[in-house]
């Protein structure tokens, strides 16, 4: 635990006994105190109050704060403080003891920014705290969101004497151009933060830092490219007054394991040295940053005013780079932040050249936005979720990441820390939907390419079903590799103190059955959308099938990727019989292909379906259960079930089910507020421990059902507004730049991996839906 500087309060809450509650100052500054040490006070004091203190009053006095404090978790809690259910409540959530000083921002708090090989998160305040380089799933060189005293950011903010500036973040419209606004009386400073990006090779493109992408061009491994052509510009521009802002660069390479050397001649006039460059050097990794100041109209309105130091940070690893500046109207400072690998042209040119990336970005971009298809109701949600889906994308291979991030928790404090950073099979057929229905036939032809180079050779031979190998890793990199070992950091302190810090998955060589039917439906879909297969694949979609008939009867992980006891995940049945059934589909379709064993697949998947709803149906309780195993538990997952033709969306089973999920957990539901839990932590023992919020991904899932169902006389009230209802309900709790995390916190706030590519595919998916039910 850290040690912190703690801030004085006092409570006075009446018990039932009269007594009052105090807690006294702790007025630490020259000689802090440990965090254990306070936590071993508040237990004593406030063991002398648990009876009559109202559950409400001990909300007010541990949350309404936006410090980072001491967890003291309410393990001990006496039962008669509060009902059995807030007190499960309480000791799923992280409770607040004593304020002190935090660097976090909420996940909620960040936009994306990126070039199809790398992204960062900058947050409301301009903070830029996390950054992979020069790939998705490369060492970070800032991550103060996993650790706010070791992870390294590249801050600009007004600086501290600036009175009441409010800041303002938005996209640019139809781009992936962050801008970020502070206004007060005194001026407005605006900064936009985007990755260069240009599909247009120019002279020098070899040479200077362009946004071009030479990856894909003849002769280049596009699947072990060590290419280091990315680039970051921060732009700084006064529009009116003035305002002095401040500059913190501290990169800290490889995780935060890794020292650097940091060197420059940096000089405080910048009307005499308009570009100056700063180098940062480790072992492995080099950055340097370009600082480059413009003005207007250079003799009626001057240059910025502005001072430099290199300094050192207590735990960081290397200097970094302090800048005050003070940008009038009409003046312009340019931070360029890229590898060495590439340069940038002289300080004569260099005005006209960032112009010349700026205005091509934009174009990209905007064009990129225009191809969209959906002409609905929810567009601007569709396209800002379609913009987000395409800087998750790995621009030389067509993989999608399932989150650009690492080991944010699904609950704060909590173990559930994964990291995203691959491309999961179970997202294709989703990705390869919405690329597809929404008109983006080049994404979804490069993610089908990236199927077929890189997933589909492991389906080249047949596999013993016996074997303790999956005929499939269930996960990829971004290079189509799939040793993924999991790591963790023990050196940072994770999200708010959230641990552990994990790198890597070991969830790759998980038994996870379902994920054939996800394959097998994505092939499918484009085949009849998009160009038919040829002989070589369906070669091996046979064999891939076969190896399903093999291995139906076994227990998996599933699509929770449970760490606890493998079970016959009723998820999984489902999709294997998706998989039976796009393949039985193929066949009939293309008749000309050989199928030698249609008739048993056909055969197989009738007696799956009879096994489905025969041990997956709990006819005392009314609902289809997680397991076969676990009978008693609900599960979020079957809402998939109408999604992928496995029953009618009105069938009587499903919509006792869907009645069942639409109860609050009070009732054993799995609801509230309208949003969804993926299933019961308490009846269901997935291995992992600690809570989670409700789930994206699944309440999307929640409103295409009931958009399916409403098309027919269901026994649920109104069931196409609670449709529509729940989907506005989701929008809501989208940040203030239309991005979803992985999960919702009991507390309305964005929890997990964020942005998540699953969340935003079943956001587009149930529009797509609502949009296209809305009109028969």
């Amino acid at each position: 635990m850290r040690r912190g500087r703690a801030f004085g309060f006092s409570l006075k809450v009446p018990t039932r006994h009269s007594h009052d509650l105090r807690l006294h100052h702790h007025h630490v500054v020259a000689s802090p105190i440990s965090s254990e040490d306070i936590a071993r006070t508040m237990r004593m004091e406030l063991s002398y109050c648990w009876v009559g203190l109202s559950v409400s009053a001990l909300f007010l006095l541990f949350h309404c704060t936006a410090y980072r404090c001491c967890r003291v978790l309410f393990h001990s809690v006496p039962a008669l403080w509060c009902s059995t259910q807030e007190l499960k409540s309480l000791r799923s959530c992280t409770l607040i003891a004593v304020m002190t000083e935090s660097a976090y921002n909420a996940i909620e708090d960040y936009g994306l920014i990126g070039d199809m090989h790398t992204c960062a998160l900058i947050s409301k305040a301009g903070s830029l705290d996390y950054m992979c380089w020069p790939v998705f799933d490369s060492p970070t060189v800032f991550c103060r969101l996993l650790d706010d005293k070791k992870g390294g950011f590249f801050a600009v903010a007004p600086y501290k004497t600036v009175v009441d500036a409010h800041s303002k973040q938005r996209y640019l419209p139809y781009s992936n151009l962050l801008e970020t606004r502070w206004t007060n009386e005194d001026g407005v400073v605006t900064m936009l933060d985007y990755f260069p990006v240009t599909p247009k090779k120019g002279a020098q493109s070899a040479r200077l830092l362009s946004g071009y992408c030479p990856c894909n061009e003849p002769g280049t491994n596009r699947f072990k490219s060590g290419l280091q052509h990315s680039g970051l510009i921060r732009k700084l521009e006064c529009s009116r007054g003035s305002m002095e802002l401040q500059v913190e660069l501290f990169p800290a390479f490889n995780y935060a394991r890794d020292s650097h050397n940091t060197r420059a001649k940096l000089e405080n006039d910048l009307c005499k040295h308009r570009l100056q460059t700063v180098h940062f050097e480790s072992e492995e990794e080099r950055l340097q940053v370009e600082i480059f100041a413009d003005s207007r109209e250079p003799d009626k309105l001057g240059f910025p005013s502005a001072s430099f130091k290199l300094e050192d940070r207590p735990g960081l690893k290397g200097r970094g780079l302090v800048a005050w500046i003070r940008l009038s109207e009409g003046q312009t400072v340019n931070l360029v932040l890229h590898s060495p690998e590439k340069a940038v042209p002289s300080s004569a040119t260099m005005a006209a050249y960032l112009w010349k990336m700026e205005e091509e970005t934009s174009d990209y971009w905007t064009n990129w936005t225009r191809k969209c298809a959906f002409r609905g109701h929810y567009r601007e949600t569709v396209e800002r979720s379609l913009l987000i889906l395409k800087l998750l994308t790995y621009k030389p291979t067509g993989a999608i990441v399932a989150a650009p991030t690492f080991s944010l928790p699904e609950n704060v404090g909590g173990s559930r820390n994964w990291d995203y950073r691959y491309s999961w099979v179970r997202d294709t057929a989703f990705t390869l939907y919405v690329f597809l229905k929404m008109g983006y036939s080049q994404e979804a032809e490069a993610y089908v390419n990236f199927i077929f180079d890189r997933i589909f050779p492991h389906a080249a031979q047949d596999l013993d079903p016996n074997s303790k190998r999956p005929f499939l890793p269930l996960m990829f990199t971004i290079r189509g590799e799939y040793d993924i070992p999991e790591v963790e950091l023990d050196h940072l302190d994770g999200y708010k103190g959230s641990k552990p810090v994990r790198i890597g998955n070991a969830a790759v060589f998980h038994t996870q059955l379902d994920i054939y039917g996800e394959l097998l439906d994505s092939i499918y879909l484009y085949n009849k959308h998009g160009n038919p297969i040829t002989y070589d694949q369906w070669n091996s979609i046979r064999r891939m099938v076969n190896y399903v008939v093999g291995v139906r009867d076994q227990k998996d992980m599933s699509i929770w990727e449970s760490r606890g006891q493998i079970q016959n995940f009723i998820y999984s049945k489902i999709m294997m019989w998706v998989a039976l059934d796009r393949g039985i589909r193929l066949a009939e379709k293309r008749a000309s292909l050989p199928c030698p064993d249609r008739f048993e697949w056909i055969r197989v998947r009738d007696e799956m379906y009879d096994e489905i709803m025969t041990k997956g149906f709990n006819e005392e309780r009314g609902h289809f259960c997680q397991s076969y195993e676990s009978r008693d538990v609900l599960d979020a997952s079957i809402l998939i079930a109408p999604l992928v033709f496995f029953v009618a969306p009105n069938d009587p089973r499903f919509i006792s089910t869907l009645k069942r999920i639409l109860e609050s957990p009070e009732k054993e539901g799995l609801s509230s507020a309208k949003m969804v839990f993926r299933y019961d932590h308490l009846r269901a023992n997935d291995g992992v421990g600690g809570g989670e919020g409700a789930f994206i991904m699944v309440t999307f899932w929640l409103v295409e059902a009931m958009a399916r169902a409403a098309r027919y006389d269901v026994p649920i009230p109104n069931i196409w507004k609670l449709a529509l209802s729940h989907f506005d309900n989701i929008l809501s709790y989208a940040n203030h730049l239309g991005m979803f995390s992985e999960e919702v916190a009991i507390s309305g706030e964005q929890m997990g991996n964020s942005p998540q590519a699953f969340s935003h595919l079943a956001c587009i998916s149930a529009a797509i839906n609502l949009e296209r039910l809305g009109r028969e």
